[in-house]
């Protein structure tokens, strides 16, 4: 009987491949516990539609996170804190960053994908890297400022 695999399946296949196995192993064993589908007509064809809208749905999250990295590449965010004598009480957090930016220029970073090589913990310029999926980086350009 010809399967399509919806999770992989240890020695068998891996998810979406299309293979022949014996009759009562896909009846008793892959069927049941939705590991995978038989291989009808319809089957396939709508295999294929949700694997064709996936891919776009992917080519458009990626295209947003290009446009998105161009532009963070364009744009400062500052960052006023509060301290005395030229270092701050604490430092400066992805959150911090993230919630800057969509005040400042309206750009919404889930500041779990914003990541800080160390703490910044004094005032000045700093270039912090956003990891925006698919391999897409952006680097955003933060100015610490004292609080007034």
């Amino acid at each position: 009987m010809k399967v399509i695999f919806q999770q992989d399946v240890k020695g068998q296949g891996k998810k979406g491949e299309l293979k022949t196995v014996s009759d009562g192993y896909a009846r008793n064993y892959l069927l049941p516990r939705g590991l995978a589908m038989e291989a009808t007509n319809d089957n396939l064809n709508a295999y294929k539609l949700k694997e064709k809208a996936k891919a776009a749905q992917m080519a458009k999250e990626k295209a947003a996170a290009l446009e998105a990295a161009e532009k963070l590449g364009a744009v400062q965010v500052k960052v006023a804190k509060a301290g005395g004598s030229g270092k701050l009480f604490g430092a400066v957090t992805s959150k911090e960053i993230s919630d800057a930016l969509k005040e400042q220029h309206g750009l919404e970073i889930d500041s779990k994908k914003i990541v800080q090589a160390e703490p910044i913990k004094s005032y000045g310029a700093f270039d912090v890297k956003a990891k925006l999926g698919y391999e897409i980086s952006g680097t955003i350009h933060v100015l610490v400022v004292e609080d007034k």
